[in-house]
């Protein structure tokens, strides 16, 4: 079906047949019945003209008239019939709307282009003779007046159907692309959702991750401590103080280091996520707060010292200073090390490593065989020691490796690129 576009304000189909609009089927019945009428009283003189009876005549132009109704379905046939029915010096009204309905319609060019030409050239050609008689003086005259009735019939209704062809296109082009961008909008909207859950995903991931280093490695070393304190409660009461001492000072470690996390939490909830709501890109989106470093390794490893644990570190290479992220990772992951030593191999020898190299740096806590007289503290063990230590090296793009030894110890190793 064509159309010319005239009626498509409303959304939806709600005329009849052919019609989009009811008031474009009005429309179409009224022009067709002013077109019916007229071509009626143009077939009386056809009638005289032809030797026909004049009730003849009229019919004839009522059904030419009426063809007009058509219009919208077939354009072509209805300028056709205009152009068949002009030397009856019938139809302007049918020929001129027809004429227009074809260059609106999405007809090829080149049909509205030779129908037009066929109009334009019968309505001169009709109009020359039978003017020829009634005007005196030169014919230069009669060709000048067929000319201009042939031009101002036809040339107007073309080029305004052409322009109303346009300018529907260049709207439902325009729909389209703004039915396009809402759609990108939405698809945009539904992925900055996705993107503003997944941030928060990740950071309730790394933040569990950071509790679970700083509350897993304190209490242990607490437990530890407690252990101690009560085998020699009895037998060596200085020792005992000393035990009670170091209790209480990594308790009070462990809350300060709580506080500072908590207060991260607070500070940083909000920014992470408004920027994973209009990331363009979907990257990682976390806050890494002021978190330890790799020269509080000593301290580190002197805590586990002081718990009873046997540790040697070995330092490889020239220190320097690395990007926030790799420093923390790095030392959560020595820290998680010795936790599990603490709570997996009591009274084993344990030796951690550091190797600083060029573009990376690497760490390693590997633990002998436990001895047989060594007793553990009974510490539990949720099994998320190594996966998020796993997690926090390959989310840097390093490797991380664990495994037991040969020598019927453990062996965690993690390298960390920084450039």
């Amino acid at each position: 079906m064509t159309s010319t576009g005239e009626e498509r304000d409303g959304a939806g189909r709600d005329g009849p047949w052919w019609w989009e609009r009811r008031r474009g089927a009005v429309l179409d019945v009224g022009l067709g019945v002013v077109s019916a009428a007229e071509c009626a009283v143009e077939g009386v003189p056809f009638a005289h003209e032809a030797g026909l009876p004049v009730p003849l005549g009229v019919v004839f132009g009522v059904v030419v008239g009426a063809v007009l109704v058509l219009r919208r379905r077939w354009p072509v046939a209805v300028v056709l019939v205009g152009i068949a029915v002009t030397p009856a010096a019938m139809g302007f009204l049918l020929g001129v709307v027809g004429l227009y309905t074809l260059a609106a319609c999405e007809v090829p060019r080149r049909v509205t282009g030779t129908l037009a030409s066929m109009s334009l050239v019968g309505t001169f050609v009709v109009t020359y003779l039978r003017t020829r008689g009634d005007v005196e003086g030169e014919g230069a005259l009669v060709f000048v007046l067929s000319a201009f009735m042939a031009v101002a019939l036809t040339v107007p209704p073309v080029l305004l159907g052409l322009y109303v062809g346009a300018r529907r296109r260049l709207m439902e082009s325009l729909q389209e692309r703004a039915d396009s961008l809402e759609r990108e909008l939405s698809l945009l909207a539904d992925r900055a959702e996705e993107r503003a859950e997944w941030a928060r995903q990740e950071e309730r991931t790394r933040i569990a991750r950071e509790m679970h280093d700083v509350v897993a490695h304190r209490v242990s070393l607490m437990v530890v401590h407690a252990a101690a304190l009560q085998a020699v409660a009895g037998k060596d009461p200085e020792k005992a103080v000393r035990n009670a001492a170091l209790v209480g000072d990594m308790g009070r470690q462990a809350l300060t280091e709580l506080r500072e996390m908590l207060g991260v939490l607070r500070a940083s909830e909000k920014p992470v996520r408004a920027v994973a709501a209009v990331a363009d890109v979907v990257a990682p989106v976390a806050v890494v707060e002021e978190g330890p470093s790799l020269a509080e390794l000593e301290v580190l490893v002197g805590q586990s010292r002081a718990a009873g644990m046997s540790v040697e570190m070995v330092v490889q290479g020239e220190g320097r200073a690395y990007p926030a992220e790799v420093e923390q990772t790095a030392f959560r992951v020595v820290q998680e090390a010795l936790t599990n030593c603490h709570k997996h191999a009591p009274g084993a020898r344990v030796v951690v490593r550091l190797a600083h190299r060029e573009e990376e740096v690497a760490m390693q806590v590997e633990n002998g065989p436990c001895e047989g007289e060594a007793r553990g503290a009974d510490l539990p063990s949720g099994g998320n020691g190594l996966v998020g230590m796993r997690e926090r090296v390959l989310g840097l793009g390093g490797v991380f490796v664990s495994g037991p030894t040969d020598g019927g110890g453990f062996k965690v190793s993690a390298v960390l690129p920084f450039r």
